[in-house]
């Protein structure tokens, strides 16, 4: 039986995007670049971090980890699948985002539905 590892996201500027999410989450960091990898990037012809094609967000010893993968098309539908995330205290947490980046798309009784700033859409609700 298979274990959830990743959530992947594909994206426009997979850097940006990793900031927004690592804010969002407690306890999730962007990955720190190494020696290894930042040789790996130039490698590949990238020289600054903020044009990595491929960003890690993860929190030690926690999963799922999520990965934000640079892709040339623009994001044109509503997501098949999205996140939701919980808070004690939603409508702060709801504006804590919205000063980070994210939109507030509607509210339910329970539950404020929001995209993030490349308009992948995630849920918050009171813990």
């Amino acid at each position: 039986m298979a274990t959830l590892h990743d959530v992947v996201f594909d994206c426009r500027h997979p850097a940006s995007l990793a900031r927004f999410w690592a804010l969002a989450l407690d306890g999730y960091d962007v990955a720190p670049y190494d020696d290894e990898e930042l040789t790996r990037l130039r490698t590949l012809g990238v020289h600054d971090s903020e044009d990595d094609p491929s960003v890690l967000v993860g929190a030690p010893g926690r999963t799922p980890r999520l990965f934000f993968n640079r892709v040339p098309e623009p994001k044109t539908v509503k997501n098949r699948v999205h996140l939701d995330v919980r808070h004690p205290d939603r409508d702060a947490e709801v504006a804590r985002l919205v000063a980070a980046g994210a939109t507030e798309v509607g509210r339910h009784e329970d539950w404020v539905v929001m995209t993030d700033p490349e308009g992948n859409e995630f849920c918050v609700f009171p813990a």
